[in-house]
């Protein structure tokens, strides 16, 4: 944890405690609690959800600032209530700005201040549950900017690179319970699946060691974890025609984390090499990694799994081919005869993770399809992953478009795990959370190209003034007032304003506190022996021109 984080989690706790207290926690999220995989193989009807229409945005000639107007009228407002929460917003807008540019100290402070505005606030207050609402809002506004340490200013990343929790498991072997055995073998009998599922003593052996307490905790995370890319993967195995069932080679492979990257970088969900990953589309390139997005690499995922089975004529072959590569498949099967996996991982004639490889996949999928037999049925998954995709025109900063849509950079970045740096590059199409694709499509059609990787958007709190803001950003009204159009004036409450100045680095000691001055930050990388050939394709060799006063402010 951060010294800023640590700084923060006292006074967030305190909030918490005294908004529980009113009957709104913030930090209490209702997650939906699911079975992991249906009963039926039968795949359900895909609806499809169509992007809300585009919202004109009330922008009335000469003045182009964007001002962004709710279809509902508001409900009667007490005068007490809109002071604190104006202030309120006052205080936090200038702690974000101040947290932005690296002064955590200052931001702590204007953080506090805006809380306690909406704390101090009466009992009896008449407006008192629209108060309450926007405390809990700041709340969890400040916890996710602590936690993301918001990173505006912070030099381009590479992803973090997290090993399979699996890893340490393939090359090991597990006692059988011969009544555990049985057990299992009924369950099989009745269910339904479109995957085969053979029971024998190595996949009995897994199924035992994920009953245990150290596999079940293994189990259990990856399973809460694919919650959030359940609905997607089960959607393109359908269009593909791949068992479902084979969803499990993601948990198998990284544990359904999208940046993962093994010993022998091997990466994403999916750990495709760089060869077969380009071979299925997955392009690799400065500031992007397509192997790390979800979406794409499952679908890369289920055509080489596919193309794996077409080749073989058996799953489990594919999904050893999957893992080990097909070169050593095919030579396994030439030099025994034999066509099939329980023959040749019994002549040893298979890398030994690839032999348990087959078995860890087939444990998990009979317990994830009677997960009453094995306490599973209550798992708190994730909510699953939506996004609406907005495809940028030009080189665009990632905290730009945070600003814009006004949510964490850290789910912004979490929805793009296969941008690799802080701007997105030139054509490139970025998710946003559902809905907010047309806002941010129109703010940016309002900022010249040559300037999205570094100018700023600020939305107009209640009663700010062009001087605050231009003070706030170390910046002067005029600046602001020329690249908007010149009429600011009659700016409102809600109106969204470009900001001429870049996203400014951090202090450098906030930075090498940071590690941002590390030419590579630290990173975990895969220990395991199975690194080298747990994936597929192992062992195989117009800017706009700028308006006035912007070329002397743009550093």
């Amino acid at each position: 944890m951060s010294q800023t984080t640590a700084r923060f989690l006292p006074f967030l706790s305190l909030a918490a405690i005294l908004l529980a207290a009113s009957g709104c926690s913030p930090f209490r999220q209702l997650t939906p609690r699911m079975a992991f995989v249906p009963p039926s193989p039968a795949p359900p009807p895909v609806t499809l959800i169509a992007e809300p229409p585009a919202v004109q945005p009330a922008v009335y000639p000469p003045r182009p600032v964007l001002l962004l107007v709710s279809a509902e009228q508001p409900p009667p407002r007490s005068y007490e209530a809109d002071t604190r929460i104006r202030s309120a917003e006052k205080r936090y807008q200038a702690g974000r700005l101040l947290y932005q540019n690296g002064d955590a100290e200052g931001a702590r402070r204007e953080f506090d201040r805006a809380l306690d505005v909406l704390l101090s606030a009466p009992a009896d207050l008449s407006d008192r549950r629209r108060v309450e609402e926007r405390l809990r809002q700041l709340v969890e506004s400040i916890y996710s900017l602590d936690v993301e340490g918001l990173g505006g200013g912070l030099s381009a990343q590479e992803p973090f690179l997290e090993a399979s929790p699996l890893d340490e498991i393939l090359s090991l072997t597990f006692p059988v319970d011969p009544q555990l055995k049985l057990r299992v073998r009924e369950e099989v009998q009745a269910t339904l699946s479109q995957l085969p599922l053979d029971v024998n003593d190595a996949v009995v052996g897994y199924v035992n060691y994920f009953s245990s307490q150290r596999g079940r905790r293994i189990l259990i995370s990856g399973l809460r974890r694919a919650g959030k890319y359940r609905d997607l993967i089960f959607r393109i195995l359908d269009e593909e025609g791949v068992p479902r069932e084979l969803i499990h080679l993601a948990q198998a492979e990284s544990g359904f984390m999208p940046r993962a990257v093994s010993r022998k970088k091997a990466t994403g969900m999916w750990q495709f090499m760089r060869f077969r990953g380009r071979e299925y589309g997955l392009m690799q390139v400065t500031g992007t990694d397509d192997r790390m997005d979800p979406e794409k690499a499952t679908r890369a995922a289920a055509r080489h799994l596919r193309d794996l089975y077409e080749q073989f004529g058996d799953w489990y072959l594919a999904m050893a081919a999957y893992n080990c590569g097909p070169g050593r498949v095919t030579s396994a099967v030439e030099r025994t005869g034999y066509a099939d996996f329980w023959e040749l991982r019994r002549r040893n004639v298979l890398p030994k993770e690839t032999a348990n490889y087959v078995p860890v996949i087939l444990a998990m999928t009979i317990m994830a399809k009677n997960p009453q037999d094995y306490g599973l049925e209550e798992i708190d998954v994730e909510p699953p992953l939506e996004y609406s995709t907005v495809q940028v025109g030009a080189s665009t900063h990632l905290s730009l478009i945070a600003d814009i849509i006004e949510r964490p950079l850290s789910e912004i970045r979490d929805l793009n795990p296969a941008i690799l740096k802080s701007v997105v590059p030139a054509g490139y199409a970025v998710h946003v959370p559902k809905g907010a694709g047309n806002a941010l499509q129109a703010m940016l059609n309002a900022i010249p190209a040559s300037r999205r990787d570094s100018w700023r958007v600020h939305r107009v709190g209640a009663g700010e003034t062009l001087v605050e803001i231009a003070r706030r950003y170390k910046t002067t009204a005029k600046s602001i007032s020329d690249v908007n159009g010149g009429a600011t004036e009659d700016m409102e409450d809600g109106d969204l304003l470009m900001i001429p100045v870049a996203y400014q680095p951090l202090p450098a000691a906030t930075a090498k506190k940071r590690g941002a001055t590390q030419r590579k930050p630290p990173v975990r990388r895969t220990t395991s022996s199975t690194a080298s050939t747990s994936s597929p394709g192992a062992g195989v060799p117009g800017a706009k021109a700028p308006q006035r006063g912007q070329a002397a402010l743009h550093p």
